[in-house]
């Protein structure tokens, strides 16, 4: 059965027809197995957060993250009850085998919007929103245009013409969390992968920090985030989560690794080119940081 696994799959992928779309496909399908076959040791149940939740392999420390930092905040991201589906924006749900370990506990709305790049944006904006790092909150349109939610906090709404935005005071001076979330539904309509790339600046792999994000832009495209970082004590080579939204809007997702069932969830930074995730695969150069 392993002989003609092995010769399947090289079949497979020796052949010059097959795209991307169907590479992607068939790991996400091959992941299945390795899902269910996933080392529970590090997985606690009964842990409400990605931290508590999901343990690092003997020998391996997660990486610093002081108290105010991205890494801090996203491993103190709130996990929905082990075995819980994730839903898409319009209630229905998505199967579990071979694609997520667990689902982050953050309401995404009832629009088709909260997808893979809006994900990774919408932590960033969380994150600053909790630090109150109001004026950091600032994010790209596909047409270049800068869309600060410090101009949104006072009552200033996007005004769209054609292939040109712009501000016009529409409200009241505000800043709750509603107010955060209805400018991200706008950013969530006007950015994509393609204008994330453009923000953030590329980083060695071997340089990963949480936070980090694998990015493709494109129409298609798409963007997974770094969640937690861990290092070997003896090796020092690092071991990563990643998370993700995608097609159609839906719940973030801590990924299964559909490569090595024992390590799953976490990645190894020593991994060949290309790095399969269950329904995509980046290259070693497509790992970008946001910039201070």
């Amino acid at each position: 059965m392993l002989y003609e696994l092995i010769l399947f799959t090289f079949l497979f992928f020796s052949c010059g027809q097959t795209s991307v779309e169907e590479k992607n496909k068939f790991f996400a399908k091959s992941a299945t197995s390795a899902g269910s076959q996933q080392s529970q040791s590090l997985i606690d149940p009964s842990g409400n957060t990605l931290e508590t939740r999901f343990s690092v392999p003997a020998g391996y420390e997660r990486v610093k993250a002081d108290s105010t930092s991205f890494g801090h905040y996203l491993r103190k991201l709130p996990l929905k009850a082990d075995g819980v589906r994730l839903k898409y924006y319009n209630g229905s749900e998505k199967e579990a085998a071979g694609v997520y370990a667990a689902v982050v506990d953050l309401p995404i709305g009832n629009k088709d919007l909260h997808q893979c790049a809006d994900a990774v944006m919408r932590l960033r904006a969380e994150y600053l929103y909790s630090q109150k790092l109001y004026d950091k909150i600032h994010f790209n349109f596909t047409n270049g245009w800068r869309c600060d939610y410090a101009e949104w906090m006072k009552g200033k709404r996007v005004a769209v013409n054609g292939n040109k935005a712009s501000w016009k005071q529409s409200a009241q001076l505000s800043n709750t969390h509603d107010d955060l979330w209805k400018y991200l539904e706008v950013i969530f309509s006007y950015c994509g992968s393609l204008s994330l790339s453009k923000e953030l600046k590329p980083v060695d792999v071997n340089d990963m920090q949480p936070g980090d994000v694998f990015i493709i832009g494109g129409s298609p495209g798409h963007a997974e985030i770094v969640v937690d970082v861990a290092v070997s004590l003896k090796t020092k080579q690092k071991i990563f989560m990643l998370a993700q939204s995608y097609m159609p809007a839906q719940e973030t997702q801590i990924l299964l690794n559909p490569n090595d069932e024992k390590l799953s969830p976490w990645y190894s930074v020593d991994f060949e080119n290309p790095l399969r995730t269950p329904e995509y695969e980046f290259q070693r150069n497509q790992l970008m940081r946001f910039q201070e």
